[in-house]
């Protein structure tokens, strides 16, 4: 029996997907790199810093400074995020319903921590959670399972009871590696992709998920 849902964030709670891909371009080009939405699709859920090496194993740049350019693009996020975040449909109606029927609610997200503070207080959403993990305590990042048995770990539940609730075909792997059952909620231009079929569940936007959550009792 489900008991513990685990988060992700950004494409499933915020609409943070636009503004990553306009911050990333921002600084790549900056690089010489031209990065098409369909390429910065490749590198959903993975790490900041697993970003930042993927496009210099892609194209190099002269003298690197991987820290900087993480820095520059949180510096980017946080600025873009505090202006334009808007909470995707259903996800307050969700987060709700999941806490008044007693389940255990973390985040479990590949963002830095200080972007995950700007999302969840921009949103009003901290309340609903008894944890907020981001990626960067553990060794490695989506499609690794790390972020997800690192969660479950702190909340004392068992990956067996867990369900996460993930945007992207990265956190979906990650989720089956740690042995947890997985409900994908994707951008509707990828809805169809095969891939999401290794997902236990699969809804449209969380305006479904009360419902869903309601019969998986």
């Amino acid at each position: 029996m489900i008991d513990t849902l685990l988060f992700d964030m950004d494409g499933l709670l915020v609409d943070s997907e636009p503004w990553w891909k306009v911050a990333e371009k921002e600084v790549f080009s900056g690089f010489g790199l031209n990065l098409t939405d369909d390429l910065l699709r490749q590198v959903m859920g993975f790490r900041l810093n697993e970003v930042v090496k993927h496009w210099y194993h892609y194209q190099a740049w002269e003298n690197p400074d991987f820290d900087a350019t993480e820095e520059a693009i949180i510096c980017c996020m946080e600025d873009l995020l505090n202006q334009h975040a808007v909470a995707l449909p259903g996800v307050e109606e969700s987060l709700i319903f999941a806490q008044e029927n007693g389940y255990k609610i973390a985040l479990a997200s590949s963002s830095n921590m200080r972007l995950i503070n700007v999302v969840i207080d921009k949103l009003n959403i901290r309340k609903y959670f008894e944890i907020c993990v981001s990626a960067d305590r553990v060794a490695f990042g989506k499609p690794h399972p790390a972020i997800f048995i690192e969660t479950a770990q702190l909340l004392g539940s068992n990956p067996k009871t867990c369900l996460v609730l993930e945007d992207s075909i990265n956190g979906m792997i990650a989720a089956k590696a740690a042995r947890m059952s997985c409900l994908v909620v994707p951008e509707s231009i990828n809805y169809q992709n095969k891939k999401f079929e290794l997902a236990d569940y699969k809804l449209e936007t969380l305006k479904e998920f009360p419902t869903f959550l309601l019969n998986l009792k």
